[in-house]
């Protein structure tokens, strides 16, 4: 068996370059040293020191025992360390978001962690709710803030809020004023978001649970892409309220008032069931207490 004797035996050998001075840096005789190193040659199977030159040179072989080896020591070194109540050591936290969260609340967000959290890495990444999961399910990420309807049975969701979509349109585009069905909406061409976004999914099961006929549509998987060609008058699409309030007070566009109204979309910060651990936990605490869908950046 391997142990950090015999590798720091090794570390030092590298470094002062004699078994006697690492046995002198080590407090110990050259004789221990050189049986942690006899030891550590069985353990592993391998020479470790080329003895057909003079000196203590290692074996290429050997040169990558140390690079792992060094590694282990280094860990070693900062679990004594947090035993002291040393600084917490350094740690990055893989968080993905989809697109409405980025055009939000994401810079609140990494802010909040920042403050809290000093000497952790933020690798902030924004995609589709699928490739999110996925990335989540094979290990890629750490944590990711999306509609919960994606979320496995292995997986956590922890809730944040509910997005509330309505209908809107170009102003002029639909001219009646009293609410109408989605029967007769669906008379119009129909923006929507595609399979690979979670609120795209959200309503498509909504729509078909429903039973609302949808025959003219045009899918985009971008919210901002659909905003666009919403602006533009190319048809009618859902659309978070609060978030493009200021594109309704602006006259850009107008909200189409629909019998039933649309279902709030849930969001919820997902972690994977089986790597819980209080970091997580508290950064879906985080998350929780700055998460505002409401204000669109460009507001």
């Amino acid at each position: 068996m391997v142990t950090l004797k015999q590798l720091e035996a090794l570390h030092w050998i590298a470094e002062l370059g004699s078994f006697e001075r690492a046995a002198t840096q080590l407090n110990t005789t050259q004789s221990t040293v050189s049986k942690r190193i006899q030891q550590l040659e069985v353990a592993m199977g391998k020479p470790l020191f080329d003895r057909t030159q003079r000196g203590a040179r290692l074996t290429e072989w050997a040169e990558q025992l140390l690079v792992i080896g060094r590694e282990m020591l280094a860990l070693q070194d900062q679990l004594s360390e947090l035993r002291n109540g040393g600084p917490m050591p350094a740690r990055r936290l893989r968080l993905g978001v989809t697109e409405l969260c980025a055009i939000t609340w994401l810079p609140k967000l990494i802010s909040a962690l920042s403050e809290t959290y000093p000497a952790v890495t933020i690798e902030p990444e924004v995609d589709l709710s699928r490739n999110l999961h996925e990335r989540l399910a094979d290990g890629s990420m750490d944590l990711i803030i999306a509609p919960e309807g994606l979320a496995d049975v292995d997986m956590v969701a922890a809730h944040l809020a509910d997005v509330q979509n309505v209908w809107m349109a170009r102003p002029g585009l639909v001219t009646r004023t009293d609410p109408i069905t989605m029967q007769d909406l669906s008379s119009y061409p129909i923006l929507i978001q595609g399979r690979g976004s979670g609120s795209g999914l959200f309503f498509e099961k909504w729509f078909r649970s429903e039973g609302f006929p949808l025959k003219r549509t045009l899918a985009t998987d971008s919210l901002m892409a659909m905003v666009g060609l919403t602006v533009a008058g190319l048809g009618i699409s859902y659309l978070p309220q609060q978030c493009f309030g200021s594109l309704v007070r602006d006259g850009k566009l107008a909200i189409i008032t629909t019998k039933p109204p649309l279902p709030p979309v849930p969001y919820a910060a997902i972690f994977r069931a089986d790597r819980p651990n209080a970091f997580i936990s508290s950064v879906v605490e985080v998350a929780r207490s700055v998460c505002d869908y409401a204000r669109y950046l460009h507001d």
